[in-house]
């Protein structure tokens, strides 16, 4: 009797372990569990990943999106997804140096009209953006400690790469850092690894808490990808609301699209995103304004 009610307990925890399903010409179909989740994304899920059809919106930057469902307040995300060619569009990094004590004053809706595409960049503290910052070349703000606190950098020559913290000091004592940005704590991919306390309760993570989310990616091929969520329930007419996916559901999201390395960015009320095209400027606000913003403009 107590090994039959042990299996049945068992059974009843799988089929309630949190999972993703992304919708489809033929309707909803799971590609993602929790009580199975790879610890280690080899390539792209074509499952997920054939769902986007990207389309150009400007030389260097592709738009998509995907239809996502999973547990509870994640029961319908959509995501946006932009894809960027640093070969054709140079990535800035927005920020003055909070002057005036006053570090939150910039949103989506200030990028420049060059802008091609542009999100709030990193996370943040009280006094301004969190951890390392480097803006056309000078070091604005010193890197912050934290095993999981990861930077995207850009050289002179436009080549984007997230770099772990235990590289920025090597980094610091070269030459020909452009732009850099730190989050944390933010790893979601480690060249295709998902780090394990993303992997294991108890670990400094929350493997559980849900929210909106704002991620950014390497692909093995040099491109940069970039993920925003909103939560799409009621027809979207609350989709500011700070629902969406786990930490681990993200990193799954960015491992199936093709992401070598990615890391989080301040998601919940502070996620935001604008994408240009020729006749059209789509914009997904946040209901805060942030310290720094990060946007590309055509080379």
């Amino acid at each position: 009797m107590k090994i039959a009610l042990a299996l049945l307990a068992a059974a009843v925890a799988a089929a309630s372990a949190p999972a993703l399903a992304v919708h489809t010409a033929d309707g909803w179909r799971s590609w993602w569990r929790a009580d199975r989740a790879p610890a280690r994304w080899a390539a792209a899920d074509r499952t997920v990943a054939g769902q986007v059809r990207w389309r150009t919106a400007a030389p260097g930057v592709e738009l998509g999106e995907l239809r996502l469902s999973g547990a509870g307040e994640a029961w319908r995300v959509r995501v946006v997804l932009a894809r960027l060619d640093p070969a054709k569009v140079r990535l800035r990094l927005v920020y003055d140096g909070d002057p005036l004590n006053r570090p939150n004053r910039w949103s989506v809706d200030d990028a420049p009209a060059e802008a091609l595409v542009a999100l709030n960049a990193g996370q943040f503290d009280g006094r301004g953006p969190w951890g390392w910052v480097v803006q056309d070349g000078v070091e604005r703000r010193p890197p912050g400690p934290g095993p999981l606190a990861p930077a995207l950098v850009v050289d002179s020559a436009g080549r984007a790469r997230i770099v772990p913290v235990d590289s920025l000091d090597e980094l610091r004592r070269g030459r020909g850092i452009e732009t850099a940005f730190q989050s944390y704590p933010a790893v979601l991919l480690e060249d295709g690894v998902v780090p394990a306390p993303l992997r294991e309760a108890g670990r400094g993570v929350s493997i559980t808490h849900r929210d909106a989310r704002l991620a950014v990616g390497t692909t093995r091929d040099g491109r940069i990808l970039v993920a925003l969520t909103r939560f799409e329930g009621l027809g979207g007419v609350l989709s500011n609301l700070p629902f969406g996916l786990t930490t681990p559901e993200m990193a799954a999201l960015m491992g199936a699209l093709g992401a070598g390395r990615a890391m989080l960015l301040d998601g919940g009320l502070s996620s935001q995103l604008l994408v240009r095209e020729a006749d059209e400027t789509h914009t997904w606000r946040g209901l805060r304004k942030v310290p720094a913003g990060l946007v590309a403009v055509a080379r």
